[in-house]
């Protein structure tokens, strides 16, 4: 009995690889997740993983276009940095090469004044 090798599939049959967030950034998207569902203003997330980017969104319902979008896009580590928040009409909050600098756009929103 011969055993033959197994056919390799051609490149354009193969699955795309996706863009995911490794562990320790979905660390830090977590912790300020957390926070931010403590003080009541998140409430949901959904994450998608693209063959482009990967995205976490934010909600404050769950029906609801998202809030914030942040966003891994590998293809611009070159140019204006891998990470970027994104508000709910499309505008680029903060862009940049380090994930914990490119978030804290989203923690000074914490802040209020109380009256």
């Amino acid at each position: 009995m011969t055993v033959q090798p197994p056919i390799p599939f051609p490149a354009s049959t193969r699955l795309q690889e996706q863009v995911s967030f490794d562990r320790q950034e979905l660390s830090a998207i977590l912790a300020l997740y957390g926070r931010m569902v403590a003080m009541g203003e998140w409430r949901d997330y959904g994450i998608s993983c693209l063959r482009e980017a990967a995205v976490f969104s934010i909600f404050r319902r769950t029906a609801e276009n998202p809030l914030y979008r942040i966003e891994k896009r590998p293809k611009l580590r070159g140019r204006q940095g891998i990470y970027a928040v994104i508000g709910m009409e499309g505008q680029v909050l903060r862009r940049g090469h380090d994930l914990p600098a490119v978030l804290r756009v989203l923690e000074k929103k914490q802040i209020r004044s109380i009256d």
